[in-house]
């Protein structure tokens, strides 16, 4: 059948040929994959750069995706650590590990939000006890998972959410998502921006870490305005660097709780407690990411494509 196969870590996946998948248990579901996302978090499982890959080559990527199962029934599925991934005209499922959809949702809308919005969604349902009206910062904000972080935040009920990122074009676009203020990364005034808009949020979801990171707690530690009331910083992403240099005094100086979110620290029944209700969230528009469908023939392109202006996800 047609598959993604990734052959080398260092080179993008390329369209060939592998043995159709079968069952091998009695949660086991063959389905034909009819949308599968090109997250982040697949391309590092295809660079091998994941903390969950292991050296298993060959490997067809991808983690989630939506699927038919042999009754005819739609489904959003999560795939665990493994080498037959969701870029093939059929993959093996768990059925606990899915969630059936209505018959009527697109499933390259469906498979495109998911990813995205799972992170900051399951981050403030499962690691942290979010509460209406709590204020938040979300570093990253402009990339497909910040931006729908900023949704989730308003759908949540935050009080003052402040969006922060690079791309202007898009920080433009965040209020009316429901950002309160906005904050050019790397900009001159980054520091003070910071310092006058964030210095007193509640939460901090990061999808950035590395310098910005260190940047953005040096510049708000000293200047909250109650030391003792807890800021949570929940660190999701690393696409500004893997490491983070926080100098001590942070933990010290105010009350400060550094969460991770993510693979591991979530365990499967978590998510999975969360997905029917974000699957709602999807199918009835609120939470809806830009997508575009391409081919799962042109997977090599699609993966040097630029996905700035929408999610790339792949169909057979």
């Amino acid at each position: 059948m047609d598959a993604a196969v990734v052959t080398r870590f260092d080179q993008p996946p390329q369209f060939g040929q592998i043995d159709a998948p079968e069952p091998r248990s009695e949660h086991d579901l063959v389905v034909d994959v009819l949308a599968a996302g090109l997250h982040q978090r697949v391309r590092s499982q295809a660079a091998g750069s994941h903390y969950t890959s292991t050296d298993h080559l060959p490997l067809v990527p991808g983690i989630d995706g939506v699927g038919r199962d042999t009754e005819g029934r739609l489904r959003y599925f999560l795939l665990p650590t493994t080498t037959m991934g969701s870029m093939a005209q059929q993959t093996v499922i768990d059925a606990r590990r899915s969630v059936i959809l209505p018959e009527d949702i697109d499933p390259v809308a469906l498979a495109a939000a998911m990813n995205p919005a799972m992170s900051s969604w399951v981050a403030l349902r499962q690691r942290i006890s979010f509460e209406p009206g709590q204020d938040v910062l979300i570093l990253g904000a402009t990339g497909n998972s910040g931006q729908m972080a900023v949704r989730i935040a308003k759908l949540f009920g935050a009080g003052k959410i402040v969006a922060a990122g690079r791309d202007l074009e898009k920080l433009a676009q965040l209020p009316a998502l429901g950002a309160t203020e906005t904050i050019r990364l790397g900009a001159d005034d980054t520091a003070d921006r910071l310092a006058e808009l964030a210095a007193d949020v509640d939460v901090v979801i990061d999808y950035v870490w590395g310098e910005n990171t260190v940047a953005a707690m040096t510049a708000m530690v000293p200047r909250r305005s109650d030391p003792g009331r807890q800021l949570t910083w929940i660190e999701i992403g690393s696409v500004g660097g893997l490491t983070a240099n926080i100098p001590s005094a942070a933990f010290r100086a105010v009350r400060l709780q550094l969460v991770g979110s993510g693979q591991g620290s979530i365990t499967p029944s978590d998510y999975m407690a969360q997905l029917p209700a974000l699957a709602t969230e999807i199918v009835s528009g609120s939470l809806r990411v830009d997508a575009s469908a391409v081919p799962l023939r042109e997977v090599t392109a699609a993966w040097t494509a630029d996905d700035a202006n929408g999610r790339i996800v792949l169909v057979p």
